[in-house]
């Protein structure tokens, strides 16, 4: 199960991508926002994080106008390794190496059409498992 969230400046890319994971017949949980009026991005981002932490959902997607806030505050959470990915080399390379179960995007700065193949290269890339990759994520975990 996916969760996703968004605020304002990531709403229409959020979009995009639940119609590409229906047309895909992936599930996922919409935490929001649910339209174009202004939020406040760390809401939602604190709500796919705690999806993730708690086992209802396995990975999330989130997404406000740079991506950046979004993944700044996810990343807050114990056991939450969100990337911010605005390329599928990125998107690769951080599920392989990092085991990163959160995608973070910029809904004004990635188009649709990178940002769905960015998703699908997030959703379908294993980690690697490689023990170089394991030892530094568990590094990663603070006090």
């Amino acid at each position: 199960m996916i969760a996703l969230g968004c605020d304002h400046g990531g709403f229409e890319l959020k979009q995009e991508i639940k119609k590409h994971l229906d047309e895909q017949k992936v599930k996922y949980i919409d935490y929001g926002c649910d339209g174009l009026e202004a939020v406040d991005y760390p809401v939602y981002a604190k709500k796919v994080a705690r999806a993730i932490q708690s086992g209802e959902c396995d990975k999330g997607i989130l997404i406000c106008g740079t991506g950046i806030g979004i993944s700044i505050t996810a990343n807050k959470f114990k056991g939450i390794r969100a990337a911010l990915c605005s390329d599928c080399f990125s998107a690769e390379a951080t599920r392989l190496h990092n085991d990163a179960n959160v995608l973070a995007m910029g809904g004004r700065v990635v188009g649709a059409g990178l940002a769905l193949k960015i998703v699908d290269t997030f959703l379908n890339t294993p980690f690697s498992n490689d023990e170089r990759h394991i030892r530094r994520i568990s590094q990663i975990e603070t006090e």
